[in-house]
C-alpha cells in the first residue's frame, strides 16, 4: 500500500480544488524551472534547480536523463539518494487528484537505484537502495532494496541484481574522492 495522505474534497472533482491546495503561481514557478531543467544536459545544474529551486533532496553524483518530469505542485516530496538514474522521459509525482479526493505522498528513492526511460512513479512509493525499474514501468508500491522490478502492474523480476559490480563501483568511486 502506498503511504498518501487522503483529502476529501466535495463539489467538482478535486482538481477544481487545487488552488486551495498550492498556490499557482508556485504552479507556475515550478513549471518553468522544471522545464529548464527537462532540457538541461549539464548534470550540476540540473541537479542545482531541483534542489535550490524546487526543494528536492537530490544526493551527490544522481543523474536525471533528459525530459525527466517531477511533480509540479509538490517537488520538495521527492527525495531521490546518491549515485542513483533516472531514466529519460521518467514522471515522478508526489500527488494525484481524483474526483472525489486527492492524495499526497512522499516519494523517496534509495542510493545506487536505476530507473529505467518512460518510468511513472507514483506518490507514496519508496524505492529501496540498489533497486532496479525497468523501463516502462509503473511503480505504484514500494520497491526492495536490490529488487529488479518492471510492467504495469509492477511485478518483481528478480533480487538482488548483479550488484557486486555496482557496490564495487561505489567503493572505487569512494576511493578517488
Amino acid at each position: 500500500m502506498r503511504k498518501v495522505t487522503r483529502y476529501p474534497v466535495e463539489g467538482h472533482n478535486a482538481l477544481w480544488h487545487i488552488y486551495k491546495t498550492v498556490s499557482p503561481w508556485k504552479g507556475v514557478r515550478n513549471f518553468i524551472w522544471i522545464q529548464l531543467s527537462r532540457y538541461c544536459p549539464i548534470l550540476p545544474v540540473k541537479n542545482w534547480i531541483y534542489r535550490h529551486m524546487l526543494g528536492m533532496k537530490v544526493g551527490k553524483h544522481t543523474a536525471f536523463g533528459l525530459m525527466v518530469m517531477v511533480d509540479v505542485f509538490f517537488p520538495e516530496k521527492i527525495t531521490v539518494g546518491e549515485n542513483s538514474v533516472i531514466g529519460y522521459n521518467t514522471t515522478i509525482l508526489a500527488h494525484e487528484y481524483l474526483i472525489k479526493e486527492y492524495r499526497l505522498g512522499e516519494v523517496i528513492i534509495g542510493e545506487n537505484v536505476l530507473i529505467g526511460a518512460n518510468t511513472t512513479i507514483l506518490p507514496g512509493v519508496t524505492i529501496g537502495d540498489g533497486a532496479v525499474v525497468a523501463a516502462g514501468a509503473v511503480v505504484h508500491k514500494d520497491v526492495a532494496p536490490g529488487a529488479f522490478v518492471g510492467g504495469n502492474p509492477l511485478r518483481e523480476l528478480s533480487r538482488n541484481v548483479d550488484t557486486s559490480e555496482l557496490e564495487l563501483h561505489v567503493k572505487m568511486d569512494e576511493r578517488v574522492h
